[in-house]
């Protein structure tokens, strides 16, 4: 189909420091910034119109994502402990805009430790794990009440699921959102129910428990991912994805940071 046709290739411009990825504020016709020698846009995109993702390895940006996410759940009525996401089998992206964060969210790897979600769906968890299933989970994701980003969305996610999908080869995804959201994660991203819903004392609220297949994500990246064009008719994060291209160099730079 025409519609599903890929434009044309994009230029990325390159990051500095510990910056994994950058993109704009707005969609645009090139909307990613990567490391890439051969690019030339740096010199043209203000850097003030970027929400620029780190991961969150410093004692500021950890307090900054915990502020964010205390304050997003707060606002909800919803209550949270301190972000305290610091081992090994665990990292958090943040998006920054300017000296803000803007967005976060935390990805964990199945362990000897276990997964948050073991604390209300460890039977649901042991389940799969039975099945072979590698398990990742996405746990405290929030986005400023002031950005109305969903590429903003759509990159914490990517990125999170490089690292879990294309790193560490993790086969099915896990998240517990209020069942009221429930909709929303399964269309746009394709996740399913997992598990029944259940009241959840650490925040006061109830859960519910969804699970995504990796590669069902991976084969829609591959279908529409690099389109922002195509989220008009369809009702789906994955057209806001990278392209492989993009995907390629964020993997080179998330391994490059540890």
């Amino acid at each position: 189909m025409a519609a599903l046709a890929r434009r044309r290739p994009i230029e990325a411009a390159p990051v500095g420091g510990d910056t994994i990825t950058a993109i704009p504020h707005q969609v645009s016709p090139v909307r990613l910034c990567v490391e890439d020698p051969d690019s030339r846009r740096l010199a043209t995109e203000s850097q003030t119109n970027l929400f620029k993702l780190r991961l969150a390895n410093t004692q500021e940006r950890r307090s900054q994502a915990s502020y964010l996410i205390q304050r997003r759940y707060a606002w909800r009525g919803y209550a949270v402990g301190e972000h305290t996401d610091r081992t090994p089998s665990r990292i958090t992206v943040a998006a920054h805009d300017r000296d803000a964060t803007a967005g976060t969210v935390t990805v964990g790897l199945d362990s000897a430790e276990g997964l948050f979600v073991d604390g209300l769906y460890q039977a649901e968890a042991d389940l799969l794990r039975a099945q072979g299933y590698r398990l990742a989970e996405f746990t405290k994701l929030a986005i400023d009440n002031n950005v109305h980003s969903k590429p903003l969305l759509a990159a914490l996610f990517h990125i999170a699921f490089i690292y879990a999908k294309r790193i560490h080869r993790c086969t099915h995804l896990l998240i517990e959102v209020n069942p009221r959201h429930e909709s929303y994660y399964r269309r746009m991203l394709g996740f399913e129910m997992a598990g029944p819903i259940r009241q959840d004392p650490r925040i006061g609220a109830p859960a519910q428990l969804l699970r995504l297949s990796l590669d069902y994500a991976q084969s829609e990246i591959a279908r529409i991912g690099g389109n922002p064009n195509l989220s008009s008719i369809t009702r789906s994060l994955y057209p806001y994805a990278f392209a492989e291209r993009e995907q390629v160099m964020i993997e080179r730079r998330l391994r490059a940071l540890g």
